[in-house]
């Protein structure tokens, strides 16, 4: 059975591709832990780095997706792998995006103001986080760039 790995520098994920090379870019993702929590109207997605030069990638590169502007326009998607098996796949059309920088990486929050969007967006973030704290690896999209990767916090 042969495979298509393309291998990134350090602090990048090395991923499978399908053949055809449909799938999220990974070229420029940034390692991180994830800490998902349910708030007024949605929940938020904090995107935590180690290393300084790390943070400051993923905030650059968040900030490059989101068109240089806070607001993400609906095109966040969260997708949680295992064992290289897609377990879930969020998109959060549904919902406002917003993504800013915090001291050690990015907050990205979706919220909505219609009730049955509101309870979608809180069973996303209960499967996420259920998914990473149970060993899936969780990426992070904005269109088709993949803007971060990694696991839930210890």
């Amino acid at each position: 059975m042969s495979s298509n790995v393309k291998t990134k520098p350090q602090g990048k994920i090395a991923t499978k591709r399908p053949a055809a090379g449909i799938g999220p870019d990974m070229s420029e993702a940034v390692k991180c832990e994830f800490m998902f929590e349910k708030c007024q109207g949605g929940f938020c997605i904090r995107c935590c780095c180690d290393e300084n030069s790390d943070c400051a990638e993923l905030q650059c590169l968040c900030q490059a997706l989101c068109d240089c502007q806070t607001q993400c326009d609906g095109n966040c998607t969260c997708c949680c792998v295992k064992d290289g098996k897609q377990i879930c796949n969020f998109n959060l059309c549904c919902s406002q995006c917003t993504c800013e920088a915090t001291s050690d990486g990015c907050r990205i929050t979706c919220t909505s103001d219609d009730s049955e969007c509101c309870d979608m967006l809180e069973a996303c973030c209960d499967c996420l986080e259920c998914c990473c704290q149970n060993g899936c690896c969780c990426y992070v999209c904005f269109g088709n760039k993949c803007s971060c990767y990694g696991t839930c916090a210890a």
